[in-house]
């Protein structure tokens, strides 16, 4: 089982979700990706977190009744500096959601929006390292940015948090780019060109993927619990991958784990 200890600066290295139904999504992500929950702790707004088979994979909280957006999955980018990568972040354009705040002795994370108008996170590590699975069932295994300003995103990126990048494809069917990892062999997040297919009552956002033995098996699991398949499942170079959300409506994405995106650190 591929486990990381660490992660590439300006790699992901955390994602939550943000539900209305927090026992719901408890039970949900159980049952469809075997995590077990951690109890609500109170001292940090009754965070929660996903393990799978004991190992850290992910977090949980309820939306507070007045936010604006609810049942939505984030991703963070792991930094050494929070606060130096949020002022270059907000040099560069990136909106304020949240300005870096240590969180008890386990970090220190901010929230922004990108120039492009979608959210990330940022996440100096302290005790807490991120997810610590990758690439396998159960596990996360890829996050992808798909934003209508390709080229304002890879440069944001790149300038902000350090990224390496290689382009994918430069076609007018397909733009893509992923970030490199620190030896520039292995691949850990991607930014697809998606104006040209993006609904315009979709805002720019970064999505998840996370991964099953079973792609068809996992999506037919999901609807018989209440979720709602917004792409069904299809063969592709990095696997068999399918768009779903889950019953409260936040989206996310499957793949086989026998054949992921690249996901090494």
């Amino acid at each position: 089982m591929p486990a990381r200890h660490s992660h590439t600066t300006g790699a992901p290295c955390w994602m939550d979700l943000q539900t209305s139904d927090l026992d719901r999504a408890r039970d949900f992500y159980g049952a469809v990706f075997g995590w077990t929950s951690d109890e609500p702790n109170p001292q940090f707004g009754n965070y929660v977190n996903f393990r799978k088979d004991g190992v850290m994979v992910a977090g949980l909280m309820r939306a507070d009744d007045q936010a604006p957006v609810s049942d939505v999955w984030s991703v963070y980018l792991a930094t050494d500096d929070a606060e130096k990568t949020f002022q270059l972040a907000t040099a560069a354009g990136a909106q304020v959601i949240v300005p870096p705040m240590q969180v008890g002795d386990m970090g220190t994370m901010g929230f922004v929006v990108d120039p492009t108008g979608a959210a990330i996170g940022l996440w100096q590590p302290g005790n807490h390292q991120g997810f610590g699975r990758v690439a396998e069932p159960g596990a996360p295994s890829w996050w992808e940015l798909l934003t209508r300003d390709y080229a304002g995103a890879v440069s944001f990126y790149r300038d902000v948090f350090g990224w390496r990048t290689q382009t994918m494809s430069d076609t007018d069917d397909v733009r893509y780019t992923v970030q490199l990892d620190a030896d520039g062999e292995g691949q850990v997040a991607g930014v697809m060109d998606a104006s040209g297919w993006l609904p315009a009552d979709v805002p720019p956002h970064w999505g998840v993927y996370i991964g099953v033995a079973d792609t068809d098996r996992a999506v037919a699991q999901i609807t018989e619990l209440g979720g709602s398949v917004v792409q069904p499942p299809e063969d592709t170079p990095f696997g068999r991958i399918a768009h779903v959300t889950d019953p409260m409506g936040a989206n996310l994405r499957l793949v086989a784990a026998n054949e992921q995106m690249p996901a090494k650190e």
